[in-house]
């Protein structure tokens, strides 16, 4: 793909090399769906093939949100349909990989809300920089299926683990203060600083030793690459939760804005 292929993603490239990619969907808080979500999966390569781009930020079209996780409608689409599950699971199994596997660094500038996909994106970053406003979350159990987007790759590495299964099994949302202080992000400044701390950190970056510098971050992913079996359980986990009727009850209680019923919380009626 080329840059002009792309329907959601915007590219602007500074002539020292720094690349800024803006998620762009605001008109739905920069949500995934099946299109932005495949083109997460393209990007790094159309990247890596341009010579000219030494470094990559990436930021939310905006001042609300980052990505403010699945689109509706795509996800409840593809609840109990497993030809569907499968296709999803490859591409969020891309998402991470082919991030991880690219060479050049990559800044993300957290600017508000990020959750799913995004959330994946911005975590799995070189250096993240996150507004004190903004909130994260990783809300798999909310909607009834496991966390499996990057979370298990990532989260220990970041917070350990503690902090990771408190807040990937309560789906608690964590401010950029609190995500900076466990760990989880590089750098919290405030809304109107982020990004130009971000672009701060590319410069720096884009004028430093280019090899020594994807050196470094390749030798250090080598942590996250002893973790891949343990994220491809997480995929196939997540994945059969979206089969199940728990998943269903999810979508139903997220559309309708209430707290879900999992059918797997209630009493058994043999008991």
């Amino acid at each position: 793909m080329k840059y002009q292929d792309y329907q959601h993603l915007l590219f602007d490239k500074r002539d020292n090399g720094v690349l800024i990619v803006t998620l762009n969907r605001p008109e739905v808080m920069n949500a995934t769906n099946a299109r932005m979500h495949y083109e997460l999966t393209r990007v790094w390569g159309t990247i890596d093939e341009d010579d000219s781009t030494r470094v990559v930020v990436v930021t939310g079209a905006g001042d609300r949100a980052f990505s403010a996780g699945g689109d509706l409608q795509w996800i409840s689409d593809m609840v109990g349909d497993s030809d569907k599950v499968a296709a999803v699971q490859q591409e969020a199994g891309d998402i991470v990989y082919n991030l991880l596997d690219f060479q050049k660094p990559v800044i993300s500038a957290i600017n508000g809300v990020a959750v799913g996909a995004g959330l994946a994106v911005a975590l799995m970053a070189d250096i993240s920089v996150m507004s004190a406003t903004a909130r994260i979350t990783d809300g798999h159990v909310k909607l009834g299926v496991g966390a499996g987007d990057h979370a298990a790759i990532i989260w220990p590495i970041l917070c350990g683990m503690a902090k990771a299964k408190y807040y990937l099994m309560t789906a608690e949302f964590i401010d950029g203060e609190t995500a900076e202080r466990i760990g989880l992000v590089s750098v919290c400044k405030p809304s109107d600083e982020v990004l130009p701390e971000a672009m701060r950190i590319a410069d720096l970056l884009a004028a430093g030793s280019q090899a020594a510098i994807r050196g470094t971050k390749q030798t250090l992913n080598g942590w996250m690459n002893q973790a891949r079996p343990i994220f491809e359980s997480s995929l196939r986990m997540e994945m059969q939760c979206f089969l199940g009727e728990d998943a269903k009850e999810g979508v139903r209680a997220l559309q309708e804005k209430r707290q879900p019923n999992f059918p797997s919380s209630q009493p058994d009626p043999s008991d």
